[in-house]
């Protein structure tokens, strides 16, 4: 595919109290996080059109890309309602990447986790090779912090809980499911 037949690309993530989106086209890539708490249905649409006019292209993309958890009910399920609506009216498909896969940082054997409350994280171990999982050493699931931390050896252990957009949409293109499910905290 050649820079002119390159698809544009749109990555969501309503999982945690930040609204994650990110843009990749032929020309360039934008992304941008908005701590919004619970208020992504409110934000969701308004950010998203904007990130298309700061990029000064049309409000269309060729992918989409949506992080499908663990997070919040609400927030998954915004998240992916308008991710489906937008891939309908556009006649693009939408992949789903589970949302720890966007808080990956740099190379290597990584350990990445987000907060399930009363002493719980959602963990998960990947290999990482220019910011994008490239294995998955152990998928992610429900433990207890006690137990994530006394596993884990000397690997670092990555509890940023604001997801890179661009890793999102990195992985949705590299290795992105058609056949995703949400996953709820």
């Amino acid at each position: 595919m050649t820079a002119a037949q390159a698809p544009v690309v749109l990555a969501l993530d309503t999982a945690t109290p930040f609204l994650t989106l990110a843009l990749a086209w032929p020309g360039g890539e934008r992304q941008v996080s908005l701590e919004v708490g619970r208020a992504h249905a409110e934000r969701l649409a308004g950010a998203t059109r904007e990130l298309f006019a700061g990029a000064g292209l049309p409000f269309r993309a060729d992918r989409i890309v949506i992080g499908t958890g663990p997070g919040s009910y609400t927030g998954v399920r915004v998240g992916a309602s308008y991710a489906l609506g937008l891939g309908r009216v556009w006649g693009a498909p939408v992949v789903g990447v589970p949302t720890l896969e966007a808080l990956v940082r740099g190379e290597g054997r990584q350990v990445v986790s987000l907060d399930a409350r009363k002493g719980n994280v959602y963990a998960a171990t990947y290999e990482v090779r220019g910011g994008v999982v490239t294995g998955v050493v152990q998928p992610p699931a429900k433990q207890a912090l006690d137990a994530l931390e006394a596993g884990r050896g000397e690997l670092p252990h990555l509890d940023h809980g604001v997801p890179d957009g661009l890793a999102l949409l990195r992985a949705g293109v590299d290795h992105g499911a058609a056949d995703w499910a949400l996953h709820y905290l």
